[in-house]
């Protein structure tokens, strides 16, 4: 069984570092660290990460936004779930994520239940996620580690854990099994700024109590040199260091997927719900859904902020919608005169 105790000194970096940017916070002192205390009154405009929120994300690679969604919400979302119930499909057979008689393979039975397309949902179903997009709250994270320009990489995803599901073989990291530099999956910090070609974000919909399963982590492990062992990957090797995080549903987990991740199995008798985005630079495409373009039901009834999230990969300065701090969205306008010049050049208004 994975060790999921955690100190008290990570308790504390965890109560002081992962704040919502809805409320102002007090701190009580306490023996066993530092105490939140709501103070109930809203907080000015957050922009940028925190130095304290960068050291803690530069250091283990994830951090928890706490109360992204209001319980108002998340309650939305999952009665969207519970009305979309019979669309789920659960991997089983060579579906399952993990290797057959390992630890991570919960009561051997029990698969993880999928379902895509939730972004084409009829109102109201559909659009507590597609707020995931372009969030205020989230917005000042995504671009400290995605750039201004950000756009949707992956399909989102929804998935649910039943009691005994199994969890997911651990994978990502900066290098391949054969310990080669992997230049998709990469963090980097360069002059004080966070960068990662890849984000995960994760909307947890149900609370996370400690040893219920769930999303897991190495720590650090975004800057890894060598490969993961393969013992390690399925949970037979090396446990102490893989790391579930408590959280609260409304809290949103960001990671960068250079990090080496994974899930544990689910124990807990009330089901696991999670909707997963994956965010890029305005530069970097991995996945391909977006090609030749999002399926047609997505774009109907979205605003102007979540359609330029939407946006295949491209330069910024080619007339490129972006999200901006404010939530408006911004065009770094291309001359007409060099789009003239290109389209004689190349028959198109860009190169």
């Amino acid at each position: 069984m994975f060790c999921m105790k955690s100190t008290l000194l990570n308790r504390s970096i965890q109560a002081r570092t992962f704040l919502s940017p809805r409320f102002k916070f007090s701190t009580v002192a306490t023996t066993n660290g530092v105490k939140m205390e709501s103070t109930a009154s809203k907080s000015k405009e957050k922009v940028g990460m925190s130095s304290e929120e960068k050291f803690i994300f530069d250091t283990n690679g994830y951090l928890v936004v706490k109360g992204v969604l209001s319980p108002g919400e998340v309650k939305s979302a999952n009665a969207a779930i519970d009305a979309h119930s019979h669309l789920f499909k659960e991997r089983t057979g060579k579906l399952r994520n993990t290797v057959e008689g390992t630890p991570l393979g919960g009561d051997g039975r029990t698969g993880r239940s999928d379902v895509g397309g939730f972004l084409e949902w009829q109102p109201p179903h559909r659009d507590v996620f597609r707020s995931i997009l372009a969030h205020p709250a989230l917005i000042p994270y995504i671009h400290e580690l995605c750039g201004e320009g950000y756009r949707l990489d992956h399909s989102p995803l929804i998935f649910t854990q039943r009691q005994g599901s199994e969890g997911f073989s651990l994978h990502g990291g900066p290098v391949n099994a054969q310990g080669q530099w992997d230049p998709i999956l990469q963090y980097q910090c360069q002059q004080g700024r966070l960068y990662t070609n890849l984000l995960a974000v994760s909307v947890q919909l149900t609370d996370i109590n400690p040893g219920d399963g769930g999303f897991c982590i190495v720590k650090g492990s975004h800057k890894a040199a060598f490969p993961t062992p393969p013992e390690m990957i399925n949970g037979l090797a090396h446990t102490e260091h893989v790391y579930q995080p408590t959280t609260s549903a409304g809290d949103v987990v960001i990671f960068t997927e250079a990090s080496v991740h994974g899930t544990l199995p689910w124990t807990s008798s009330e089901e696991r719900r999670i909707a997963l985005f994956r965010f890029a630079p305005a530069t970097c495409g991995y996945g391909r859904a977006y090609y030749p373009q999002w399926p047609e039901k997505t774009y109907e009834g979205i605003t102007e902020e979540q359609r330029a999230v939407l946006e295949p990969p491209y330069g910024n300065r080619l007339d490129r919608p972006k999200v901006d701090a404010d939530n408006s969205v911004q065009i770094q306008k291309r001359t007409e005169f060099k789009k003239g010049f290109d389209k004689e050049v190349f028959g198109t208004e860009y190169f």
